[in-house]
C-alpha cells in the first residue's frame, strides 16, 4: 500500500542519516581521542584533566582516549538521532564496551606475538577499533526496537565505566593491564 512504501521511505531515511551521523563520529572520535593523548601533559599533570585524560602509557589508561570522545559524541548526536531510533543508549552502551575491548585484545595479540609494541601499529588498531564500534553501532541503532529497559541499563553501564576509569586513575589496582610498562608505575604519576 501507499503507506507502507511511505513508511518504508523513510526508514530508509533515517537509516542514511543514523549512518552519516556514525560515520562522522568515526572522525571525531578519533581525532579527538588522540588529542587526549596528550592533553594531561600539556596541563601540567592536572589531576583533574587525568580524570578524562590518559595520565599514563598502560593500556588501560588509553581506553579513556576511545570513551570519553564517544561519549561526547553521542551527547551531541542524540539531538539529532533521538526521533530516528529507540535503542540509541543500548546501542551506545554496548559500543563504548566493545571499544576497548576490541582495542585490548587486537593490541595483546600482535604485541605478545611480536613481543614488543609499535605506535605505528596502535594507531591503526585504535583506528580500527572506533569504525568497527561506530558501524555496530549503527547496526545496532537500525535494527528492529530493543526493549525499552535496554537503554535504561545501558545508560547505567556507561555510568559504571565512567567511574571506573576515572577510580582507577586514582585508586589503580596493580593489574598487568593497568601497569606503564615504561616506568613500572600505576595510575597518576
Amino acid at each position: 500500500s501507499q503507506m507502507d512504501i511511505e513508511n518504508h521511505h523513510k526508514l530508509q531515511q533515517n537509516n542514511k542519516s543514523i549512518l552519516k551521523w556514525e560515520l562522522i563520529g568515526i572522525v571525531f572520535v578519533f581525532l579527538l581521542g588522540a588529542l587526549l593523548h596528550f592533553v594531561f601533559e600539556w596541563s601540567g599533570d592536572s589531576p583533574i584533566v587525568g580524570a578524562i585524560a590518559s595520565v599514563n602509557e598502560s593500556v588501560w589508561e588509553h581506553f579513556k582516549q576511545g570513551f570519553w570522545p564517544m561519549c561526547l559524541y553521542a551527547a551531541i548526536e542524540y539531538r539529532s538521532l533521538r526521533g530516528y531510533t529507540r535503542n540509541f543508549m543500548a546501542a551506545k552502551a554496548i559500543v563504548v564496551y566493545l571499544l576497548p575491548i576490541t582495542t585490548g585484545l587486537l593490541f595483546y595479540a600482535y604485541s605478545s606475538i611480536l613481543d614488543k609494541e609499535i605506535l605505528i601499529v596502535d594507531i591503526p588498531i585504535f583506528a580500527l577499533a572506533i569504525v568497527i564500534a561506530q558501524l555496530t553501532s549503527y547496526k545496532l541503532m537500525t535494527v528492529k526496537a530493543m526493549p525499552s529497559y535496554t537503554n535504561r541499563v545501558g545508560f547505567a553501564m556507561v555510568i559504571g565505566l565512567a567511574l571506573v576509569l576515572i577510580l582507577f586513575t586514582f585508586y589503580p589496582p596493580h593489574l598487568p593491564i593497568l601497569m606503564d610498562h615504561n616506568t613500572g608505575t600505576y595510575g597518576l604519576p
